[in-house]
């Protein structure tokens, strides 16, 4: 599953995806070392077999999750920024107010 071969066609999209979102300069797998302590592996390795995949595999879509997560927030807070300047770029002043909440509502 190194080169991708062996991917489905949506793993394979989400991965371009993933390498698009993030800016990288290619589209393979990157190994990395990491030190964990050597009850946490043994436990995950069990949770790993039960959910019929590898240490790898939990890592990797753990990691990929966080970058689309991540991807996802950084657009809504863009968007969120761009309603607030739309908001201040189209605000009117239409003068003092002279009346009450409780006037709005006052029965004849």
């Amino acid at each position: 599953m190194r080169n991708g071969a062996s991917e489905s066609p949506g793993r394979q999209r989400q991965s371009t995806l993933l390498a698009h979102i993030m800016g990288f300069t290619y589209y393979g797998f990157v190994n990395i070392t990491l030190s964990i302590d050597e009850e946490v592996v043994k436990q995950v390795r069990k949770i790993a077999i039960e959910r019929d995949t590898t240490l790898t595999g939990l890592v990797r879509a753990y990691l990929e999750e966080l970058a689309v997560e991540h991807a996802r927030s950084g657009r809504k807070r863009r968007e969120r920024d761009a309603l607030e300047r739309s908001f201040e770029r189209f605000q009117f002043r239409v003068g003092k107010r002279t009346w009450k909440r409780e006037d709005l509502y006052a029965r004849s």
